[in-house]
């Protein structure tokens, strides 16, 4: 029975946390979840349906992060922004495979009653887990960057460490290791009482302090631009960190209220649901550099590598950048 009220959960999403919790039995979860005679777990259609349009999704935001990676290792000129870009890339290449694989385990487990692969699905959450944290952390990061490039464009420009992105990065991974170690030591590898306190910590700090520094910097960062550029069309970059962030808070932030929401039982949001979100807010910003970089006279017109070097090559003399830095050069002046 505990095995069944462990899949009944995994079936409703894979970062859930409090695996053992009784209150996720499958018949207070949703009535499109049921056993059959012989113990295996049924679906409904529907959740069949948004499950493998969820798989379709993944497999094409593999490709498109693929890509990325690929032309940001090799053939896009480094700059402070693209190594952020690139670790991203990987965070959110590293959680539509998990979210995948998930899926496939769990249809496989689903059809052929074969609960072999529990063990591995705890691990698989992890790296879940942490993936969806880390990419969280590299959209704050950028989003601060970018805001200081604008309002502090002579420091960054002369002043700022050379190696300071990279430096970042890895405080960020670690930080994501640091928070899904901690989730996993009082939930996963034996379910303590404090196992829902560390759950809520790790929300607070990913939506509360994260996001909303991440969103604070973006406001900013918009009244800013609109204000010293007047009427003069923002930077291709600059388009690109908006639409980002637009579509991960329309993507990203009902999956983590659902989670969120679960402890204290007013959130009601279909896991299948959460996911399919989650796996757009990971596979949509490919299509959001190629979309913007190839966009010129009212069309689209350039391959992918053309498209991305006209993105993250055009912000070192963006026009931002020059009205900030025209701006603080005539208030030292004067």
């Amino acid at each position: 029975m505990k095995d069944k009220e462990s899949l009944a959960s995994l079936s409703r999403g894979l970062m859930m946390t409090e695996l053992s919790t009784t209150s996720l039995l499958l018949t207070e979860i949703s009535p499109d979840y049921w056993y059959n005679k012989t113990g295996c777990q049924i679906h409904s259609l529907t959740n069949v349906i948004l499950d493998g349009v969820t798989a379709l999704i993944c497999l094409f935001g593999l490709v498109g992060n693929g890509v990325v990676l690929w032309l940001l290792s090799f053939f896009i000129k480094r700059n402070p922004f693209t190594i952020y870009i690139l670790n991203l890339a990987v965070a959110d290449l590293s959680f539509l495979l998990c979210l995948l694989v998930g899926l496939i385990l769990l249809t496989v487990q689903s059809l052929f009653c074969f609960y072999k692969f529990w063990q591995f699905m705890r691990y698989l959450q992890l790296l879940f887990l942490f993936a969806h944290n880390a990419g969280l952390y590299f959209l704050t990061a950028i989003s601060v960057e970018r805001c200081l490039s604008v309002f502090y464009p002579i420091w960054c420009r002369c002043h700022r460490p050379k190696h300071l992105s990279a430096l970042v990065c890895a405080l960020l991974w670690a930080l994501s290791c640091l928070v899904t170690g901690v989730v996993s030591y009082f939930c996963y590898f034996g379910v303590t009482k404090h196992c829902r306190m560390s759950d809520i910590a790790m929300y607070v700090l990913d939506f509360l302090i994260f996001g909303s520094i991440m969103v604070l910097s973006n406001l900013i960062l918009f009244i800013k631009v609109r204000h010293s550029s007047q009427q003069r069309q923002p930077g291709r970059f600059y388009i690109v960190i908006l639409l980002t962030i637009l579509f991960f808070l329309i993507f990203a932030v009902p999956f983590g209220i659902q989670r969120f929401g679960w402890y204290f039982n007013y959130v009601n949001i279909p896991g299948e649901i959460c996911n399919l979100l989650a796996s757009l807010n990971s596979s949509i910003n490919p299509l959001i550099y190629f979309l913007v970089g190839s966009y010129r006279k009212w069309r689209f017109r350039g391959s992918v590598k053309v498209a991305l070097q006209r993105v993250f090559e055009e912000h070192a003399d963006s026009r931002e950048d020059r009205e900030a830095t025209r701006t603080d050069t005539m208030e030292m002046a004067n």
